[in-house]
């Protein structure tokens, strides 16, 4: 009999193929630290970003594939980059003229600008880690400042420095001869400034353990490559911290892949192992341009989760991860009822089926059953087509689809619809104009009034979308989708052709010839 994990360690899913290939690193023993390390970086210099919130999520789903084929104990890290300098003051946050005065400073040292922790660095942190906690990932958090001031990178440090020639050969190969001339891989932090210095060294010690330069003032220096003292690039950084972490596992962005041989090779020189890497590509907006948080451009994750929930965003990032997607709001129906048919799906498959499913992975295979019975494209339109104020208004529509349903006993449909009314007032609302209709459609529109008037049939929903298809077809309207349209300006007529369809069979068989 086929066990899940024999299914797992078959399945075709990305996030079992990317699992199978840390567990080879181990086939022959077990790592030494303990557990397999899988590691996501973090910027401090804004706020968390649905990039963030994209390599946590899919390494969590790499992480519980791997929980499914191997008894290893893993652990995951977000390391936050917090020791970089403050090289410009971002547009929104207040005090901008205060953070003026401590660019270049580590971000740790920079006066919070809203008050409320003890550094910008650490303001940042606690948005990362309460962005974090809100999905519910399970992670350790790690400050590079803490890591470089407690001394755990001493031992990588020392190393660095005795290898500090190694390490310059491979990142001067990377530079424009210009930047050769003052480029170095240690950055010390002035004594009497506080800022990270971009200045060449005048010597390197590696039996001492030190480095000299000249400070700002002209003056030289002579400091520590340990607690704290300097920091390094942040590319032979990222080399050093999977050295000295151990780290298996890291997935970046596409625009880090031309590093990834820097990354490892920096790695290697200080006596680690490279980690498994996975590239994702990067998200572009409706225009097909590459999403940017200065530009603004594409969705963030607050405004997708103003009109979804959390797991259709989870969804989205499941799919095609090694493939460029758009971005934008209309992405948002489609994944929302995919999910769902996901969900639908997923009790009668089989267990290779479930693992395939992208519903296990963002579930971690304890998969919720749906109770979205009404498609939320459909609540789209129907939003529209009704003008709602509030899911109150909806609720009463979707009872006559759904008599046996409730805010109560399906409150994924009623987060939905919710979620439909808002869509419809932010953005429809605004821009809805309203034409007056053609003569035909006036017609038209006048004998579908009269015959509702008239009308003393059960109200029986397949009857009256009869009448209704009737109705174009005696007012001659061609392609009959023309009628639906003037019925539902605005709105999409998917939810409705299959309707349609049907419809228009029983119409045109009412109306065959007896034989």
């Amino acid at each position: 009999m086929t066990t899940l994990r024999d299914a797992a360690m078959k399945s075709k899913a990305w996030p079992f193929e990317e699992a199978r290939r840390v567990l080879k690193r181990y086939e022959k023993k077990d790592p030494e630290k303990g557990y397999v390390l899988f590691e996501t970086g973090y910027g401090p210099s804004g706020l968390p970003h649905i990039g963030t919130f994209g390599e946590v999520a899919r390494t969590t789903m790499i992480r519980r594939a791997f929980q499914m084929i191997s008894d290893i104990p893993t652990r995951l890290f977000c390391f936050s980059d917090d020791m970089d300098g403050m090289r410009k003051v971002p547009d929104n946050v207040p005090n901008t003229d205060m953070l003026r005065q401590h660019l270049q400073e580590p971000l740790t040292t920079v006066p919070d600008p809203f008050g409320q922790f003890d550094s910008f660095g650490a303001h940042n942190n606690a948005m990362l880690r309460r962005f974090l906690d809100t999905f519910g990932f399970e992670y350790e958090f790690i400050s590079a400042t803490e890591f470089y001031k407690s001394g755990r990178f001493d031992d990588t440090l020392l190393l660095a420095a005795e290898r500090y020639d190694a390490i310059m050969n491979v990142m001067l190969a990377s530079l424009r001869e210009e930047r050769q001339q003052t480029y170095s891989c240690f950055l010390p932090i002035s004594p009497k400034t506080g800022k990270v210095l971009y200045v060449p060294l005048k010597n390197v010690d590696a039996k001492n353990g030190t480095i000299t330069f000249d400070d700002e003032d002209g003056q030289e220096l002579t400091l520590p490559v340990t607690g704290g003292h300097v920091k390094l690039q942040w590319k032979p950084d990222f080399g050093a911290r999977w050295a000295a972490l151990d780290v298996d596992f890291e997935m970046y962005g596409k625009d880090h892949s031309t590093n990834t041989p820097i990354y490892d090779g920096i790695c290697e020189i200080l006596g680690g192992r490279k980690p498994e890497h996975f590239t994702y590509e990067l998200f572009l907006d409706q225009e097909g341009q590459k999403i940017s948080k200065s530009k603004g451009n594409g969705l963030s994750i607050d405004e997708w989760l103003t009109y979804a929930a959390t797991e259709s965003l989870s969804y989205f990032m499941y799919q095609k991860p090694k493939t460029a997607k758009r971005m934008y709001f209309d992405v948002i129906p489609k994944a929302v009822d995919e999910y769902h048919q996901q969900l639908r799906a997923y009790p009668d498959q089989t267990p290779e089926q479930q693992l395939a499913n992208p519903v296990w992975h963002i579930h971690g295979g304890e998969v919720p059953a749906s109770d979205l019975v009404v498609p939320f494209q459909m609540l789209l339109n129907l939003a529209s087509v009704a003008g709602a104020k509030d899911k109150g208004g909806l609720w009463g529509f979707i009872r006559r689809y759904a008599p046996e349903a409730s805010p109560e006993t399906n409150p994924a449909l009623d987060q939905a619809a919710e979620f439909a009314v808002r869509y419809f007032n932010d953005f429809v609302a605004p821009t809805r104009r309203f034409r007056a209709p053609t003569d035909q459609e006036r017609r038209a529109l006048e004998d579908l009034a009269g015959r509702l008037a008239a009308w003393d049939q059960p109200a029986d929903a397949e009857a009256l979308q009869t009448m209704v298809f009737a109705i174009g077809r005696d007012h001659q309207f061609e392609p009959m989708k023309d009628w639906f349209r003037a019925l539902y300006p605005g709105a999409s007529l998917a939810p409705i052709r299959g309707r349609v369809s049907a419809a228009s069979s029983r119409c045109s068989a009412s109306r065959k010839p007896a034989r």
